[in-house]
């Protein structure tokens, strides 16, 4: 910990970032926006759903252009246009007719979507680069804020939308991200921006040779990436990749079946619908917490492990919902929330371990596509299944297949004698 405490720019960097990130977060918050939108622009609660799905699908879509734009235009440029996006789509949704209500889709899931993914995916980036050594600390910090907004949000914006209305509400909030990202998106680099002109390794004092003086800027020697900086071209040509892309799709499905319900499912469990904003408040901190302390987790045991262990465990919470009721419901719903943050902490420096960090925006981002599948495709197939109890023993087998998926990968890592 002294270390990090040291890389003072590296601080700045996470800090600020990760304040950024707690606005981005507002893309876990739409359950709270259901009741409202469904009443002001009489659409039916389904459709209205639906548009949490479309901004996941283009949250990934912009991660997957983010990466490559960053590496063109720069991190602060990205962060900038994601922010600005973000801004817009929300502007645009308060201006929508009730007859143009679906275009909401557009407005907040497509434009809204893709500028919170290409913002996040740089800031994640420039955190990992921040802190080559502690990927996981630098990345749990900055995914952790990001899902720790729904925490802040829920009650905000149902405050906002008693005192001045769902339209009104939207244009609030586009102003204060706004005033955000042009406050903070200059601060966002990577630290070679900040520094491009101090060639380190290049001069050696007697006492300590070049070669010792460059291996801290390597990756630990037992991280699958030591050997490789691989491009998105080469990396998709691994079977890692598909490991890697498929255990995250398969893994994350239970909870985009439940994130745009959970105050509807609060009050079907026996929970009652004033508990319903508290509900989607604990998933917000478990959430939270998952993306902390996974990442961190994993710095201890080792990626795959970690990544098995809450992909079992979300397996085996699907289950439990099939019967779950009152507060248990509320702790397995927790749980499944806890998980889904640690998804959102661990593969990004499994992605990093696996490819190398040169190219991990891009690659993360390829990864993602796996994420954006899962999040438009299951609540549309696992919709169409009548019983909740039939529902969610698909959701435990797909993560058991996860699981399974990962087991191939740690194989797949030990057969060529990568082994953590």
């Amino acid at each position: 910990m002294s270390a990090i405490a040291q890389n003072k720019k590296g601080l700045k960097i996470l800090v600020l970032g990760s304040v950024m990130q707690l606005f981005l977060g507002i893309i876990y918050v739409w359950s709270v926006f259901v009741g409202p939108v469904s009443q002001v622009y009489g659409w039916d609660a389904a459709g209205v759903k639906l548009t949490s799905s479309f901004m996941l699908c283009f949250f990934v879509v912009g991660i997957l252009a983010g990466g490559k734009l960053q590496m063109r235009a720069g991190t602060q440029k990205t962060v900038l246009l994601g922010g600005l996006m973000l801004s817009a789509g929300m502007f645009a949704t308060a201006l929508l007719p009730a007859s143009t209500a679906q275009l909401m889709y557009v407005t907040y899931g497509v434009i809204g979507g893709f500028g919170v993914g290409a913002a996040y995916n740089a800031i994640i980036t420039a955190a990992q680069k921040s802190f080559p050594q502690n990927r996981g600390f630098a990345t749990g910090i900055s995914v952790c804020a990001f899902g720790f907004s729904t925490v802040i949000f829920a009650p905000l914006i149902e405050a906002l939308i008693r005192q001045f209305s769902l339209r009104n509400t939207f244009i609030i909030l586009a102003v204060a991200f706004l005033a955000v990202v042009l406050a903070l998106f200059n601060n966002i680099r990577l630290p070679d921006d900040a520094a491009p002109a101090q060639p380190v390794a290049a001069q050696p004092t007697p006492t300590q040779p070049a070669a010792a003086q460059t291996a801290p800027a390597q990756p630990a020697p037992t991280q699958p990436s030591a050997a490789r900086q691989l491009s998105v071209g080469e990396a998709i040509k691994t079977k890692e990749f598909y490991f890697i892309t498929l255990s995250l799709m398969l893994a994350t499905a239970a909870f985009f079946i439940l994130n745009p319900s959970f105050k509807a499912f609060a009050a079907e469990r026996g929970l009652g619908e004033a508990i319903g904003t508290v509900v989607v408040m604990l998933t917000g901190v478990a959430n939270a917490l998952g993306r902390l302390g996974a990442p961190l987790l994993s710095d201890k045991i080792g990626r795959e492990k970690a990544a098995l262990a809450i992909i079992s465990a979300t397996s085996a919470c699907a289950l439990v919902l099939c019967f779950a009721q009152g507060f248990l419901f509320m702790a397995t719903i927790a749980i499944i929330a806890f998980c889904y943050g640690g998804y959102s902490g661990i593969y990004p420096v499994l992605t990093a371990d696996y490819f190398g960090l040169k190219n991990v925006g891009s690659n993360y981002g390829a990864v993602m596509v796996g994420f954006a599948v899962s999040a438009l495709t299951f609540p549309m197939i696992i919709g169409t299944i009548g019983s909740d109890v039939a529902k969610f023993i698909v959701l435990a087998a797909l993560a058991a297949i996860g699981a399974a998926l990962v087991i191939m990968l740690m194989a797949s890592n030990k057969k060529q004698g990568k082994a953590k």
